[in-house]
């Protein structure tokens, strides 16, 4: 059976999306059978991040309704083709969708994937929860700004049902000239969001560029591209040490 992870941020702007892309990324390159999920109801970005945008027609409100299945919702990713996104509605009313109508289409996600990693939006509103109510784990995505932890603190409150060690915190933005003119170390990320540490992703120059293109950050930058890896082998289980920022 697969695995559904949430992530999930406080705050707009930590780098979730971007996470969510790179990490499915990584996972297939290592082999497995990766579905990226987008649950930004009209606002969704994971198509493009992803360079599928002209290619998601259908969302996961269509397989819920029962207007097509999960296989003909998804969209094969051209260069990875053992990753796959299922879009996020574009429009339509919220009101028509419940958190609980997420557990057969959990189901068969978990049937068909070895890894779905579901890109929430940023708050506490529907599609938080359409995203973790019934997931298996969740990453909480932050940076080391304060507005960033303070909220981050408050999602990991939202959180609490999650077995211990099942949540953890990725750190993403890190610039080490800021952590020393700030006097923060990423210890104090850990200890303000109270989490275990899945990985910290550097800020990268190339991702306002891959993102704009569409192209996986892999394909642009090795540095950045290996923290995602390290990552993505953790998830899988793998012992791999942080990377030095």
């Amino acid at each position: 059976m697969g695995k559904i992870i949430a992530v999930v941020s406080g705050k707009g702007g930590t780098g979730k999306t971007s996470f969510t892309a790179n990490t499915g990324l990584a996972l297939a390159a290592l082999g497995y059978h990766v579905l990226c999920l987008d649950c930004d109801i009209t606002l969704r970005n994971l198509d493009l991040t992803l360079g599928l945008g002209d290619s998601a027609l259908m969302d996961f409100s269509d397989v819920l309704s029962g207007r097509c299945t999960l296989q003909e919702a998804v969209v094969s990713h051209p260069k990875y083709p053992s990753l796959d996104l299922l879009a996020a509605p574009t429009g339509g009313s919220r009101e028509n969708l419940a958190p609980e109508q997420m557990k057969d289409l959990f189901r068969q996600i978990r049937e068909e994937y070895s890894y779905c990693l579901v890109d929430s939006p940023a708050g506490l509103g529907l599609g938080f929860h359409l995203a973790t109510d019934y997931a298996d784990s969740a990453v909480v995505v932050t940076t080391t700004d304060q507005t960033a932890l303070r909220d981050a603190q408050r999602t990991v409150m939202e959180l609490d049902r999650f077995p211990t060690g099942s949540v953890h915190l990725v750190v993403g933005r890190v610039q080490r000239r800021m952590l020393r003119a700030l006097h923060t170390t990423i210890d104090d990320a850990i200890d303000t969001a109270g989490l275990p540490l899945l990985g910290v992703i550097p800020e990268d120059g190339d991702m306002p560029y891959a993102l704009n293109r569409g192209l996986p950050l892999r394909d642009c930058n090795d540095y950045s591209a290996r923290a995602y890896e390290n990552i993505a082998k953790r998830i899988a289980g793998r012992r791999v040490p942080l990377m030095k920022i």
